[in-house]
């Protein structure tokens, strides 16, 4: 009997141990249960707020973007309003003093230049439709030669620009301060643009692809003649004008001649100016012979789409807060 009460004691002793281990193993899966569901529940937080700040970052980008977009438009207005009063008040002085005015030459020229402008994004506008609606070469020939012939044009603009302000064509600034930025003699330097054009192009053949380098070649050793010549120019320039700083009374005749000489060579900038203006205009030429009307085309696509977004990237330039 006494036995018996030894063995339900032990029996009873080792039941209450057992229950006591699996409250103690139950309360530590709850304390794993609850720590693991803080963890997600603290990721989804974490997610939620990386998300909703990401979404912030996207709204405000955009926002930028938007008010770039008005800002441009505006300055665009404003631009074309000042441009409108210029030629005005000019044209006013003109009729007054029976000649024109300094500046008046320029003046035309942008305003000549920004309708030039717009006639070449519809005509550019007009080649990506059709390239998208899949139309014949022969059609799409035409838009080419439409838009190679609008090129012409431009080059007679600058020639009569020129004439009336060298200073102003060869300083670019008829275009976008980011644009002049890639300027060399009053526009685009074409072995860069060739350079672009073949990185971009699609399914050119080996001999196109050759003959597309030998022309960026070509026009790259040209480009270097001119810089050459407009650097013996500024130096032959510098040489007269600083032969002798004296203006006493004594040396009025010798400074009026230096003066002649000077302004002789200075003439030499227009035949620069021109000179550049050939080179780029028979670069163009030259790659719509080498390229198919499609291929053509795509290539004035890429041309067109590289010099807007210099002119985005001005915009965002001159709008965006700058940190001082």
């Amino acid at each position: 009997m006494l036995l018996l009460m030894q063995n339900l004691g032990s029996a009873s002793s080792a039941m209450e141990d057992n229950s006591q281990k699996t409250e103690d193993t139950s309360t530590e899966d709850n304390i794993d249960t609850d720590h693991k569901n803080n963890q997600t529940l603290r990721r989804l937080v974490q997610n939620r707020e990386a998300a909703r700040k990401s979404r912030l970052r996207k709204k405000a980008y955009v926002q930028q973007l938007e008010n770039s977009r008005l800002r441009l438009a505006q300055l665009e207005q404003e631009l074309q309003q000042v441009h409108q009063q210029g030629v005005f008040v000019a044209n006013g002085v003109a009729a007054d003093r029976g000649h024109s005015v300094v500046g008046n030459g320029a003046l035309a020229f942008d305003m000549d230049y920004a309708r030039w402008v717009d006639e070449h994004q519809r005509l550019i506008n007009d080649i990506r439709l059709a390239i998208n609606s899949q139309i014949g070469d022969n059609e799409l020939h035409l838009l080419v030669d439409g838009v190679m012939t609008h090129y012409n044009e431009l080059y007679k603009l600058k020639s009569i620009g020129a004439k009336a302000d060298v200073f102003h064509i060869l300083s670019g600034f008829w275009k976008t301060p980011a644009e002049r930025c890639f300027m060399w003699l009053g526009g685009f330097r074409s072995s860069e643009l060739l350079k672009i054009v073949r990185n971009h192009l699609e399914a050119l053949t080996d001999p196109q692809l050759m003959a597309i380098y030998n022309l960026q070649h070509s026009s790259q050793q040209a480009e270097d003649a001119l810089s050459q010549g407009m650097e013996a120019l500024q130096q032959s320039l510098t040489e007269t004008l600083s032969s002798t700083c004296s203006t006493g009374a004594g040396n009025v005749a010798e400074y009026m001649g230096q003066m002649a000489i000077a302004m002789t060579k200075l003439a030499s900038l227009e035949t620069f100016i021109h000179q550049a203006d050939l080179l780029r205009q028979h670069t163009l030429q030259q790659l719509n012979r080498i390229l198919t009307a499609r291929q053509a085309a795509r290539a004035l696509l890429v041309i067109n789409d590289f010099i807007l977004r210099i002119r985005a990237l001005n915009s965002l330039w001159l709008t965006c807060p700058k940190e001082y």
